[in-house]
C-alpha cells in the first residue's frame, strides 16, 4: 500500500489501463485473503491525499475501484447465486454456443490469434494474476467473440486467480456478460485488436508474454496475420471479429423483444452506494 501510494498513485487515473506498466496497486489477493481491509485502504488514500495535497479527482477513481469491489459483496450478499444465475432473468433464454473444446482450449492457454489477448491468458496461467483491463478484454472475447456461457469464465478465473474472490468474480463476469447489474451497454463488444492498440501501443505487454510477436514491428504487434511475414509459430485467429460481433449483436438484439425483468436496485445502485461512500467514514 505504501509502495503504491509513492509510487503509481499519483498516475493511477491515467496508468492504470496500461498492462505495460506498473499502474496499480496490486493490492487485489491482498483484500481477498483479509491481510488489508477495504477500510485501511480508503483512510490511507484520503490521509496521503491530504498530506500532500493530492487533488480529490486524482483518489476518486482508485477509491471509486474500491467501492465497486464493495458493491460486489452487497450483491452477493443480496443475491446468493451470483456465481451461477443471471442476475438480469432475461438472460435465461440467451442462446449461447455449446462448449467448443478446441476453441476454449485456445482461450485458456492463449492461443487465439487475438495477441493481448493471447497475452493475458498467458500472463494469468503463469503467474496467477492479469492485469484488470485485459480482463475486461478476455472476457469479452469469450462470452462475445465464442458465445460462451459466462459462467465457464468464471469458474476458470475462479480456478487460475490468486486473488479469486466470490462476489467480485461472479459480479464481472455478469457485467461483462451483460446480464448483470447497472452491465450498460450490455452490447459492448470489446475489439481485441483496438484494446491492444489503445492500451499496449508499443506492444510492450505482449511481447513480454507472447515472445514470438517479440521482433514483429509495433504496427503489426496487434494483427500479426497482416505483416508481411507473420510469424509461423504464432496461430491465425481462431474466429473473426467482425463476423463474431454480428452474430453477438444480432443474438443480443432478441432480449430487447423481451419484457424488461431488472430487478429496481434502489439503494443498490452503484452510483448511488458511491456517493454514500464518499459521504461517509468507509
Amino acid at each position: 500500500m505504501k509502495r503504491f501510494l509513492g509510487t503509481a498513485f499519483g498516475n493511477y487515473s491515467i496508468d492504470r489501463n496500461r498492462p505495460d506498466l506498473a499502474g496499480t496497486s496490486r493490492l487485489s489477493p491482498h483484500l481477498h485473503f483479509g491481510e488489508i481491509s477495504p477500510r485501511q485502504i480508503w483512510h490511507a488514500v484520503r490521509q496521503y491525499a491530504e498530506k500532500n495535497g493530492v487533488t480529490t479527482w486524482r483518489t476518486s477513481q482508485f477509491l471509486a475501484e474500491v467501492g465497486w469491489r464493495e458493491f460486489s459483496y452487497h450483491l452477493l450478499f443480496h443475491y446468493p447465486d451470483l456465481a451461477t444465475k443471471n442476475f438480469d432473468a432475461r438472460f435465461d433464454r440467451f442462446e449461447w454456443n455449446a462448449p467448443d473444446e478446441r476453441m476454449l482450449a485456445a482461450w485458456r492457454m492463449g492461443r487465439t490469434g487475438y495477441p493481448v489477448v493471447d497475452a493475458g491468458m498467458r500472463e494469468l496461467w503463469t503467474t496467477g494474476y492479469m492485469h484488470n483491463r485485459v480482463r475486461m478484454v478476455v472476457a469479452s472475447f469469450l462470452v462475445k467473440h465464442l458465445l460462451t456461457d459466462w459462467r465457464v469464465g468464471e469458474d476458470w478465473f475462479w480456478d487460475t486467480l490468486c486473488d479469486a474472490d466470490a462476489a467480485n468474480n461472479a459480479a464481472s463476469w455478469q457485467w461483462v456478460a451483460g446480464c448483470g447489474a447497472d452491465a450498460a451497454p450490455y452490447f459492448r463488444v470489446f475489439n481485441p485488436v483496438l484494446q491492444g492498440e489503445k492500451f499496449d501501443s508499443a506492444g510492450a505487454y505482449v511481447r513480454r508474454w507472447a515472445p514470438e510477436l517479440a521482433r514483429l514491428p509495433d504496427r503489426y504487434v496487434h494483427r500479426p496475420w497482416e505483416a508481411p511475414t507473420p510469424p509461423r509459430d504464432y496461430p491465425a485467429p481462431i474466429v473473426d471479429h467482425a463476423s463474431a460481433r454480428e452474430e453477438t449483436l444480432a443474438r443480443y438484439g432478441i432480449l430487447k423483444s423481451g419484457k424488461k425483468t431488472f430487478v429496481d436496485l434502489a439503494s443498490t445502485n452503484p452510483l448511488y452506494f458511491l456517493k454514500c461512500c464518499s459521504n461517509s467514514d468507509f
